[in-house]
């Protein structure tokens, strides 16, 4: 990992290590007894975040691209027969526009390539090229290991504990993705 890789990471747990114990328990300026949903919901922001924010850096530092990007090949490698465009749009939840968009750049770097859907002429079905393949598994490598730095410091206990309980919350907010 290079030294502008390391800054990011080196960053953002000084930040954490640096708070007042009062700073970490408060959300906008709530106080610790009130709006505690409030709080809650902006804490789980503010995690998110801070996480995607190193993520975005890291991603930029170490293989010169974007979030974006890595999401669409993250959802095409878990394809390898491909998607539809309009398919990989909805599963990104972005307009067909940006998807056409990154599909044209991928495709100019020989990372992606579409190809015309055998069951439907008029659509293009979207792939990862052999060198697609091997650069995201580099960046999902990467990925994964910044995820373990930023989350490893919670400790094994305390970061399945706060899994479940999101699972648990997800559970709780399911019936809201339905309606």
């Amino acid at each position: 990992m290079g030294g502008c890789t390391l800054h990011a990471m080196d960053k953002f747990h000084s930040d954490v290590s640096a708070a007042q114990p009062e700073a970490l328990g408060r959300e906008a300026g709530l106080s610790h007894d009130e709006h505690q949903a409030v709080r809650l919901w902006l804490r789980l922001l503010t995690c998110s975040t801070q996480i995607e924010q190193v993520i975005r850096t890291q991603l930029r530092n170490e293989f010169g691209t974007t979030l974006p990007r890595f999401d669409y090949l993250a959802q095409l490698s878990r394809f390898p027969k491909g998607l539809r465009m309009k398919t990989l749009s909805e599963y990104l939840m972005v307009t067909g526009g940006n998807v056409t968009g990154l599909t044209d750049q991928l495709e100019a770097e020989g990372w992606v390539e579409r190809v015309a859907d055998e069951e439907d002429r008029r659509s293009m079905i979207v792939r990862l090229t052999r060198a697609g393949k091997k650069q995201f598994k580099a960046m999902a490598v990467a990925h994964e290991r910044w995820l373990e730095q930023l989350l490893g410091p919670l400790g094994q206990d305390n970061a399945q504990d706060l899994y479940e309980q999101l699972g648990k919350l997800r559970l709780v907010l399911s019936p809201a993705e339905d309606a």
